[in-house]
């Protein structure tokens, strides 16, 4: 992509989407037909903005584009009402937000570079999938339980030392994560597909080994092993048994016709218990094997910063339509910043890309560049300043060794660890 660094950082965010694809779905769909004012494309932009502002409402983004003249020229409209975007919210399906979403995650995965992941294994998959509870008597189509509504982000993103989503299904909460699997695997011989004993499936496996898909799960601690053969390494000093095993109860005929491989790791915040890791991968080392597995935390990390820092928790409509439009406009938005922090090439994180954004939005993307990679003014340590940067690592190692419940507490402060 060619970036004007004389244009707005806004601007310029949106040189990575194809609004030639965008006027074409637009057309074929007849999305804008009987329109003059609220086009798809503005209303586009206008839930693109509210995104990474962490807009709370239609109404806000109402005032916000009545009262902001740099918004205003960025879009082209002077003036909207909430009841305005609410409609068109409603009216407009969502496969057009995910269409341009899949488009700039492609572009985002041709720039990658050359690194550890992709020169030691190929490519690494996350599978999870995250419940987001709404009230039942706004999202009656999204039942849930007797007392609310909900659904569910089945995501795959992957993981090469940057998180990026590669993947999106949206559903009602109700119903198994194993029900969405087989859509989120890629029929990959050199992609590792990592995911929790929520998706453990002995048929499921043995399809995997039948295709000759990879796979890391972590095993169920009721599950029927058979050993075949066994050895122990040693990993970050510990002891580790590494074994060939056949999976089932042959008794119940529910035993897997193909062998796998299992880790049984010591687990170091609970002593006494042990961590037993299954897959189909024997090439990689154990070692290999047990890091691939920690990284399947850096999908906790991303749902909690796309519902912390994009707001995916508050909705700005009701309908099926508005719900996947905002959350695949959020989806569009972390890519946009992965890229953008590419584009400034700082080792900043991107929390902080994003608050520099926040700030230097309506600036020259040169302006953006200069600020943050500009160094410290003062070294004097002076009035206490919150370290995000440290809050967000230190959050981060937290996640990575097992400790996510904080995340989901309704009393969780980021700044208070």
């Amino acid at each position: 992509m060619d970036k004007d660094i004389t244009e707005t950082t806004f601007n310029q965010l949106l040189v990575s989407i194809n609004f030639n694809l965008f006027s074409k779905i637009v057309t074929e769909l007849e999305l804008d037909k009987y329109t003059k004012k609220l086009t798809t494309k503005r209303l586009f932009l206008i839930l693109l903005y509210g995104q990474l502002e962490s807009v709370s409402s239609l109404d806000s983004l109402s005032i916000d584009v009545s009262n902001r003249s740099d918004l205003k020229k960025e879009i082209g409209l002077d003036s909207i009402s909430a009841s305005q975007l609410s409609r068109k919210l409603r009216d407009i399906p969502p496969v057009i937000f995910e269409e341009i979403f899949n488009q700039i995650k492609l572009e985002a995965l041709a720039k990658r570079g050359s690194n550890f992941y992709r020169n030691n294994l190929g490519q690494l998959n996350i599978i999870d999938a995250s419940t987001v509870s709404m009230a039942l008597s706004n999202y009656p189509w999204a039942d849930f339980r007797s007392t609310k509504a909900g659904i569910k982000i089945h995501t795959r993103i992957i993981y090469d030392g940057e998180i990026m989503p590669d993947k999106v299904e949206i559903t009602p909460a109700k119903g198994a994560d194993k029900t969405k699997m087989d859509n989120l695997i890629v029929q990959d011989k050199n992609t590792l597909h990592v995911f929790d004993r929520a998706y453990v499936d002995y048929q499921g496996f043995d399809n995997y080994c039948d295709a000759g898909i990879l796979f890391l799960s972590r095993l169920k601690s009721n599950a029927k092993i058979k050993v075949l053969k066994s050895k122990t390494v040693i990993i970050d000093g510990q002891e580790v048994k590494d074994s060939i095993v056949l999976l089932g109860d042959k008794k119940q005929d529910k035993q897997m016709d193909n062998i796998l491989r299992i880790l049984e790791i010591p687990d170091r915040e609970n002593p006494g218990s042990t961590i037993r890791l299954i897959t189909n991968d024997f090439e990689h080392s154990a070692a290999l094997i047990s890091r691939y597995y920690r990284d399947r935390w850096q999908i906790e990390i991303f749902f909690k910063w796309i519902k912390q820092h994009l707001h995916v928790k508050v909705f700005y409509g009701h309908s099926e339509n508005a719900v996947k439009s905002q959350i695949f406009t959020a989806l569009i938005s972390f890519v946009l910043l992965t890229l953008l922090k590419r584009e400034a090439n700082t080792d900043k994180s991107l929390f902080k890309v994003l608050k520099y954004f926040r700030a230097c939005k309506f600036e020259s993307l040169k302006a953006f560049i200069r600020k943050i990679n500009r160094p410290p003014s003062r070294s004097s340590k002076g009035r206490r300043v919150i370290d995000y940067e440290k809050i967000y690592q230190l959050l981060e190692r937290q996640v990575m060794a097992g400790e996510t419940e904080l995340l989901y507490s309704t009393e969780f402060n980021p700044v208070i660890l």
